[in-house]
């Protein structure tokens, strides 16, 4: 409870300030508020009156119910209203609480009512006043008690803010609560809501409360139901926003030229054949999607989408094999290198019937391949050559690297592409245009073209996510796992199966398979006392348990992000080769590791992950013709833990889900979206898809008729301002 004065629309006025106030206007600038909370407000990222404004709450109290004292009853939100008849402080025997007591009366009766440690209300409330409550009764030693309500001073014609209403609760920080708030809030938007403009063009406004009524609505609602019409206002506002964004940049790349790529089809066809395994028909599909849009002369902007192993990387080579035949470059980006080495060893195979040169960049390596048909047919490999990466940036410039493989490292101002024509990214989604020319500069008659994108991600993605962070990428989805692909089975371990767990992983490594323990943490958590083995979910000490307690004549190892490149790749080397039986690992490996021999996903603490998340854990293992398993320990005994797991157990369809997730955690716990700045309402909003479809369908008929915004000034202005607060990637 806080000390400031209660607020009301007679006692909060600072007149001759409102006339140089508008919501650009610094909160340093209002008068109410004291260096202290100008610091406290900034936490939450409030540096000016709209700021302040669009501060919603995240729920509300519903404490409209107002009784008489004789009506109250146990446990029961309300809200009293009456006249103080006594007032005092007292210490509790032991005199470490200060219990301020009052009693407060109306016509039916009186009541008493109990603040703990807040002395500082007996100079604040004093007998004879008329005050307002709202909170909960409980039942004491000496009978009913109002216990630490809500209070407010009412005048003849009270206003009332925090009781007696429905009162708004805000996301607040150490310091900040949300009476303050609402103490500070009331008075600006009395005077200011009507300087607050409209944004939403003419033919979307009638849908939705006006912009000056929702703004009140949502900070102090006449009724849940104008609360809940305010909160869909603004969440549509949001939502369109970040629809006009990725609109337009679908637009711009739409204008931008490409290399158009003629179809090779009987190429394609006998690579196809020359496989050892058969494509699925979602692979036939994707792929046929990206060589179609490989023909047009505007840069391909596709995400292909596809569950754990369900052979996105066949799809891409595909592309890529394609491109090289049509003399393009193509740059391959994978976000670790681990993963980039991989890519390397794995593409190659593939290719390995064509006389392509394949290279390597990574931030401590550079190789190159010369793939020759004629040495595999001899009986040779195709050899490997440690090259200086001035040697491979210089063919990479000449054009005579076909295909570079890497990280990040590709993107360095130095690598410049002769002919590039295709980039594909492993689980990043975007690349922008600048990007993309930034590769082809310096490099002749490519300069004013822009490469083709394809990205891929073994992450479902969501419906509604898709067409409002995605909104800008095509979409192909590969929907099926390969043929033969057994299931694995998965259970979920309480603490008491957890010895018969062990037993099981023993077994396992008898018959020669390898088994993945996956940890929450890398080290326990700072400043905790001795922890259980249980409590500590953490790399170090499982690596240490497993290795020295449980497992001590296995080869266990641990693998985690502190870790040197050179040390995880020396481990996952070990673990590919089967010189380790149990690797022990944080989330390290939940993206495209590639180990066929391993047959056991064990997860410790399965609640602190997300459903998808798990499902690609899963998805490590079943990667070759062994039974496999995932054992999902958890110690949480909640029914949203018990409801999320058992959807696991229910369902190997990643996409499914990934829609499971979105409705039982909400976005923000996705995909790294709390990253991107999205506003929480627009966040909350993703699990409507019927709001989403709409504010897409608004944004593209929007931009049809005005693709610059030149007839919605407003709109354009807070759109610019609205995508400095956001980053999609």
């Amino acid at each position: 409870m806080d000390r400031t004065s209660d607020c009301g629309s007679e006692g909060c006025r600072f007149d001759s300030y409102w006339a140089h106030m508008d919501l650009s206007t610094p909160i340093e600038k209002i008068p109410q508020i004291r260096v202290i909370y100008q610091k406290r407000l900034k936490k939450l990222g409030i540096k000016t009156v709209s700021d302040l404004l669009f501060h919603f709450p995240h729920r509300y109290e519903d404490f409209s119910n107002l009784i008489k004292v004789s009506d109250v009853k146990l446990n029961e939100n309300c809200s009293l209203q009456g006249k103080i008849l006594e007032i005092k402080n007292s210490r509790t025997w032991k005199k470490k609480i200060i219990l301020t007591e009052v009693i407060l009366g109306d016509e039916t009766g009186a009541i008493k009512v109990v603040w703990f440690n807040q002395p500082y209300l007996i100079k604040v409330l004093k007998p004879g006043d008329f005050i307002s409550l709202a909170g909960k009764v409980v039942l004491g030693e000496k009978g009913l008690y109002f216990s630490n309500p809500a209070y407010e001073k009412i005048n003849l014609k009270p206003e009332l803010t925090h009781t007696g209403r429905i009162v708004p609760v805000y996301p607040e920080t150490e310091g900040l609560s949300s009476r303050w708030l609402r103490y500070i809030l009331k008075p600006i938007l009395i005077k200011l809501r009507k300087k607050i403009p409209e944004i939403l063009p003419e033919e979307i406004t009638p849908r939705f409360l006006p912009i000056q009524t929702a703004i009140w609505q949502i900070h102090f609602p006449d009724s849940l139901h104008l609360a809940k019409a305010a909160k869909k206002r603004f969440s549509f506002e949001e939502l369109f926003l970040i629809e006009l964004l990725v609109l337009k940049e679908r637009m711009k790349i739409n204008k931008e030229k490409a290399v158009s790529i003629p179809l090779n089809l009987k190429m394609v066809k006998d690579f196809v054949k020359k496989l050892s395994f058969t494509l699925t028909n979602s692979q036939k599909k994707s792929a046929w999607q990206i060589l179609k849009d490989l023909q047009k002369s505007r840069p391909m902007n596709r995400l292909l989408e596809g569950d754990v192993g369900s052979g996105k990387t066949v799809v891409a080579v595909i592309a890529a094999l394609n491109v090289i035949k049509g003399s393009g470059q193509v740059a391959f980006m994978a976000p670790t290198e681990i993963l980039a080495k991989q890519h390397f060893q794995e593409v190659s195979k593939l290719l390995k019937d064509f006389h392509f040169n394949i290279g390597l960049l990574t931030g401590k390596e550079d190789k190159m391949i010369q793939l020759s048909p004629y040495r595999e047919r001899a009986g040779l490999k195709n050899e490997v050559l440690e090259i200086s990466r001035r040697k491979i940036l210089e063919k990479v410039f000449k054009g005579e690297i076909d295909l570079l493989i890497g990280t990040h490292a590709l993107i360095q101002d130095k690598v410049k592409f002769k002919n590039l024509a295709l980039v594909i990214l492993d689980e990043q989604h975007r690349f922008g245009v600048e990007q993309r020319a930034r590769l082809c500069q310096g490099s002749g008659g490519q300069a004013k073209l822009i490469p083709h994108l394809l990205s891929m991600t073994a992450t479902p993605i969501p419906r509604t996510l898709a067409l409002t962070i995605y909104g800008d990428l095509d979409l192909s989805l590969i929907t099926e796992l390969p043929k033969g692909r057994k299931k694995i089975k998965t259970s979920v371990i309480s603490p008491s199966q957890r010895e018969k767990a062990y037993h099981f992983i023993k077994k396992e490594v008898k018959k020669g398979r390898q088994i993945f323990v996956i940890c929450p943490r890398i080290e326990p958590q700072e400043n905790s006392e001795i922890l259980s083995w249980a409590e500590a979910k953490a790399v170090k000490i499982e690596y240490g348990k497993l290795s020295k307690d449980i497992f001590p004549d296995l080869k266990v190892e641990m693998l985690h992000g502190k870790m040197t490149a050179k040390e995880k790749e020396n481990v996952m080397k070990k673990f590919k080769e089967k010189k380790i039986d149990i690797l022990v690992s944080t989330s390290v490996v939940e993206v495209g590791i590639d180990v066929p021999n391993a047959t056991l996903m064990m997860i410790e603490g399965a609640e602190r992950f997300g459903l998808s998340q798990l499902h690609q854990f899963r998805g490590r293992v079943g990667r070759s013709k062994y039974q496999s398993f995932c054992f999902l320990f958890t110690e949480s005994p909640t029914k949203k833990t018990n409801l999320r797991l058992k959807a696991l157990l229910d369902s190997e369809d990643g996409f499914q889900l990934a829609e499971k997730d979105l409705e039982i955690r909400g976005p923000g716990d996705l995909m790294g979206v709390r990253q991107w700045g999205i506003p929480d309402l627009a966040m909350a909003a993703l699990k409507d898809i019927f709001l989403v479809e709409k504010a897409r369908k608004a944004a593209k008929e929007i931009l049809e008729k005005d693709p610059e915004l030149k007839k919605n000034l407003l709109l354009r202005e807070r759109l610019k301002e609205f995508q400095t607060g956001i980053h999609l990637e």
